[in-house]
């Protein structure tokens, strides 16, 4: 049976499940499941190697859920972040064999900076933050945005957006340049 909680009520879940309460997990996990290993897929490409992750990003989220804050960050943002950064990190353990994409180009997508649960953390911050996307232009903000929050490759922009490979990674190099430098005014 899949469970669709909205916001608030994801909200409070997550809160339930910091104080321990296992059937708001299983309630967490129902509704966002199916969101999350989307996004593990996307960034892996392989099912057994996204499943595991998918397995560890929960049991990441069972231990920190009493540090999530409603009020800092919307709890979709938080768990894609918790998921995201896990098939990152995957992939930069080489433990993930990259069908279309060498391992080392996944690097130059993920920021080195803060991390993007740390930038989302705070509302200044999260204002900050897209205040900088709008300064970029609209196709390299959506290329940056895409990326980060929904995990897409440099492939599957670069197809979107009908532009060659190096045209999108050299886009999304130079916004990310740009983005550091305007958070760090």
């Amino acid at each position: 049976m899949s469970v669709s909680l909205t916001r608030d009520e994801l909200s409070a879940a997550l809160a339930r499940v910091g104080r321990g309460d296992r059937v708001a997990f299983r309630d967490v996990y129902e509704s966002t499941s199916a969101k999350l290993m989307g996004v593990c897929l996307r960034i892996l490409s392989d099912r057994q190697i996204a499943e595991d992750v998918l397995q560890e990003t929960y049991v990441t989220v069972w231990r920190k859920a009493g540090a999530f804050d409603a009020s800092r960050a919307s709890p979709i943002t938080w768990l894609v972040t918790i998921a995201r950064n896990r098939s990152i990190d995957r992939l930069r353990s080489g433990a993930a064999a990259r069908k279309s994409v060498p391992v080392d180009e996944a690097h130059d997508l993920a920021d080195d900076g803060v991390p993007a649960d740390e930038v989302v953390a705070g509302k200044e911050e999260a204002l900050r933050l897209a205040h900088c996307l709008e300064e970029l232009d609209v196709r390299t903000s959506a290329a940056i945005r895409t990326a980060f929050f929904q995990g897409a490759t440099y492939e599957q922009l670069a197809a979107a957006e009908g532009t060659p490979l190096g045209t999108m990674k050299s886009w999304i190099r130079r916004g990310l340049l740009r983005l550091r430098g305007c958070l760090e005014r």
